[in-house]
């Protein structure tokens, strides 16, 4: 999380920078940035930001336990359930100010990566509500009678080829014909249909959703199968064999497979390995060509911030260029999201030139409940507010 306030850090010692950060009151904190920074509060509102109380040294989470929350943690069974409870005796500050909360008790029960598993569960009664529902199994979950709900979003996957040289004793990846070749190989429409269902918003290679305030449309990506089959040849790599690595996961696995369909057809050698969860995170800024999941953020400048930045912590790409992160920063600078969208057109532009990734679509997400349920809407960064929802009286 460190990276995500630069602003407030001493570089040298990594730690808040004096003067940085300065308590008023009990409640107010009075932040004093070394620069700008548009994105700092979306910053501390994302999922890897949690606030732990001060006496936290490390360990079980739970075993601690002290929190402001409406709920308490009681088991986490990894791979099997989460239970919280309504933690008792005590006045959540929050209901005040948003009502709630209406539960008493709350499982989250894990039934795995495989869709046809999450829809028997529902159709057992075993369940409420689904974190999310996927491609073709959507309709299925209509068919049962449960409730949809869905919402627009900048979650994504990228199919990223690692510039890094030691990702393969001879790596194509880091020539940018080569790059660019595999994306023009792929239409994206396609794995929109294959990966999603058609649901979603085709991308441009780009990583700016249309829904972001300072989105700047460069225009359609280009497809010419033909075309890049001949790039690859003039670079000597035609006989190399690619390896797209995806997590087993229904819509990430379809849209890898359609993919490396595409590369196949526009002649070449292409293998696919999809890997459980447990493996896939472990190892997924080390795959030298792989899929990855990006989730929702709010701002245009945050995922280029995390992924595409030199030397960024989740930079899986490997993709370093000065001209960007200096764009970068003069974006991260603009909170005027029409003056700013001049220099995403140009961070969105330097992305797609050197061919850093194939991103093929936006997801439109969606879950089900089973019509019992109040408040329990699709949220677009997959958040679930418990303190809302209620069962129908």
């Amino acid at each position: 999380m460190a990276t995500r306030f630069t602003a407030l850090l001493d570089l040298a010692t990594g730690k808040a920078r004096e003067g940085a950060i300065t308590v008023q009151d009990d409640h107010t904190l009075s932040l004093t940035l070394a620069r700008p920074d548009i994105a700092i509060i979306a910053n501390m509102a994302d999922y890897p930001a949690a606030v732990v109380h001060q006496s936290y040294e490390g360990g079980d989470p739970f075993a601690h336990g002290i929190g402001t929350g409406p709920f308490r943690p009681v088991s986490l069974d990894p791979g099997q359930s989460c239970i919280l409870e309504r933690a008792a005796g005590h006045d959540w500050w929050g209901s005040a100010v948003f009502g709630g909360p209406w539960l008493d008790r709350v499982a989250f029960l894990d039934y795995g990566t495989d869709p046809s598993d999450w829809l028997a569960a529902a159709e057992a009664g075993e369940i409420d509500l689904l974190y999310q529902s996927v491609g073709d199994f959507i309709g299925a979950r209509n068919d049962i009678g449960w409730t949809p709900t869905s919402v627009d979003s900048a979650d994504t996957i990228v199919v990223r080829a690692s510039q890094r040289p030691e990702m393969t004793v001879r790596n194509p990846y880091r020539n940018t014909r080569v790059r660019r070749a595999l994306a023009l190989a792929v239409d994206n429409i396609i794995c929109l249909e294959i990966g999603q269902d058609g649901r979603g918003i085709v991308a441009q290679n780009d990583h700016v959703c249309p829904i972001h305030p300072a989105h700047a449309d460069i225009g359609p990506v280009p497809h010419d199968p033909a075309e890049a089959r001949q790039e690859i040849l003039a670079e000597g790599f035609l006989d190399f064999r690619h390896e797209l690595v995806t997590l087993d996961d229904e819509w990430q696995r379809n849209t890898g497979d359609a993919v490396a369909a595409q590369l196949r057809d526009a002649g070449l050698r292409v293998d696919r390995r999809i890997v459980p969860g447990d493996v896939f995170w472990k190892n997924w800024l080390d795959y030298p060509f792989s899929g990855t999941q990006w989730n929702h953020r709010p701002l245009d400048v945050q995922v280029l911030g995390l992924a595409y930045r030199s030397g960024a912590v989740w930079n899986e790409t490997g993709f370093s260029d000065p001209d960007f992160d200096r764009l970068l920063d003069e974006a991260n600078q603009l909170s005027d999201a029409e003056t700013r969208r001049d220099v995403m057109a140009r961070l969105q532009t330097i992305l797609r030139e050197n061919g850093v990734i194939i991103q093929p679509y936006w997801r439109a997400l969606y879950s089900h409940h089973n019509g019992q349920l109040v408040n329990a809407e699709k949220h677009p960064a997959h958040e679930i507010h418990l303190y809302k929802i209620g069962f129908r009286a």
